[in-house]
């Protein structure tokens, strides 16, 4: 059989048990893997390859001097998530999310969390995206966080934790879309024998979501996709959900803003626009209250949206919690706002703005995973047990220098799951980016980015490092 004799190495993996044994949720997988002649499934695998290449589903490398686009490494064995789980995972980030949101409203109004103890101060002011021209600011609805991808890891003993939040401009859903769309191609009768969840119907409610915040008294209101541009690395997603929804893909030299509202500039003339689904960061949003030498924006943007003219997804100044270390203290929201407990729990965080905390890290860099504040994409980190004494000599030095900007974490053992290597499954560590829409409702997509680390013994699985994907059925 396919899997047998297939190692775990001590990890938790997410279809098997030691020995190539397929966990219940994922037998008929198994068997359907099983029940193919040798050499089909490599076979499939290299044409659900030349369907990515076909599809033109890419990404670009920030300091890759050739500028090239990548194609998406994507694996064919998918990853399974029972139905129970599921329903667990979803409540626990609805409530995730309820409580990040009350908490960004907090600081731009009257900072009771502050006032009451429970976040020093400090911790927020010293914050790099704090963005003091959002106080006082109200977005519609009162929701800042509309689209959020928050990272889920498990540890070897099957506890899942938050391992971030990402609630700037989140990307990565435009793989899930294309990845279910391969494996409904290439595997069409095992989606017509197990009941997997859709999540095909993202782009129709993004838009619902989107068209929910338009200003009041219009009828027919306009969206349009923000990008940065063509040299952006997240630029294929930009232009496929603009595709899928059905309304423009525009660039900041696309808009004015005339009169107080937002123009868009067509071959008909100028045309309002009421709803920016943006995929640029506060810092390029608008050179007249950000970045000045900002080319990428919209000069006089805010003034229209702070005037309800125009409404913006994702609300300026979320990003105070995106920092890792306000991540820290996101038990403490839920308590504090929601008078709960987290259900699913974060990573232990030491802070090392806190002298223990700090102590503690600096003399174990050879077992924790340092991370900067508000680096993404697997820049800015430390993974102590893979590194040269060099490299932790290093960075001891920026966490003496800045101790504000680093955090420390135990290295967990990730989950893993099978990919195909030369034909036979080899174990390799993963996570899970589930996306989270906020409009009238919390919305979680079924499933999300199973993110993989392609090397084997590697933890890092952002695509900028080198990792790919897989499809992530939810059971239903």
């Amino acid at each position: 059989m396919f899997f047998d004799g297939y190692n775990t190495d001590g990890f938790h993996d997410e279809l098997l048990v030691e020995g190539g044994e397929p966990r219940p949720h994922a037998r008929l997988l198994c068997e359907t893997i099983d029940s193919l002649p040798a050499g089909e499934l490599l076979d499939y695998q290299e044409s659900a390859e030349r369907l990515f290449l076909q599809m033109g589903i890419t990404f670009n490398v920030y300091g890759d001097v050739s500028g090239a686009e990548r194609i998406f490494p994507f694996d064919l064995i998918p990853r399974i998530v029972p139905a129970a789980e599921w329903t667990w995972i979803e409540r626990g980030l609805q409530q995730r999310i309820c409580a990040l949101n009350l908490f960004i409203d907090d600081i731009y109004h009257r900072q009771r969390i502050l006032s009451d103890g429970v976040i020093p101060r400090g911790v927020i002011e010293s914050a790099q995206s704090l963005r003091p021209q959002c106080v006082g600011m109200n977005p519609p609805r009162g929701v800042w966080c509309h689209v959020t991808g928050t990272d889920l890891v498990r540890d070897r003993d099957g506890q899942i934790y938050v391992l971030e939040d990402n609630l700037r401009v989140p990307s990565g859903v435009s793989y899930v879309l294309e990845n279910r769309a391969v494996m409904k191609s290439t595997f069409p009768r095992l989606f017509e024998g197990m009941a997997i969840r859709p999540v095909d119907d993202y782009p129709l409610r993004l838009l619902d979501m989107l068209l929910s915040l338009a200003p009041a008294g219009i009828t027919d209101p306009r969206v349009v996709v923000l990008t940065p541009g063509t040299y952006n690395s997240a630029y294929f997603e930009h232009s496929f959900l603009a595709q899928q929804m059905g309304v423009q893909l525009v660039e900041g030299r696309d808009l004015v803003v005339s009169g107080g509202f937002v123009q868009m500039r067509t071959t008909k003339g100028f045309e309002r626009v009421d709803v920016i689904y943006r995929r640029i960061d506060d810092d390029f949003l608008d050179p007249q209250a950000f970045r000045t030498d900002s080319l990428l924006g919209v000069p006089g943007l805010m003034d229209a949206y702070k005037s309800g003219r125009v409404a913006l997804a994702n609300a300026p100044g979320n990003g105070v919690a995106d920092d890792k270390v306000i991540y820290a203290y996101v038990p403490d929201m839920i308590r504090y706002y929601l008078g709960e407990e987290a259900i699913i729990p974060n990573v232990p965080t030491y802070l090392c703005w806190r002298d223990a905390d700090r102590s503690h890290a600096l003399a174990n860099l050879d077992k924790l995973v340092v991370k900067a504040a508000n680096e993404a994409g697997g820049y800015g980190m430390l993974v102590g047990p893979h590194a040269t004494e060099a490299q932790r000599e290093e960075f001891a030095a920026k966490i003496q220098a800045n101790p504000r900007n680093y955090i420390a974490q135990p290295t967990l053992g990730l989950s893993r799951v099978p990919i195909l290597v030369d034909g036979k499954p080899e174990g390799r560590h993963v996570d899970l980016r589930p996306y989270i829409l906020y409009g009238k409702e919390i919305y979680v997509l079924p499933g999300g980015l199973t993110r993989v680390a392609m090397k084997r013994g590697s933890l890092v699985v952002n695509s900028s490092q080198g990792g790919g994907s897989k499809d992530t059925w939810v059971l239903a």
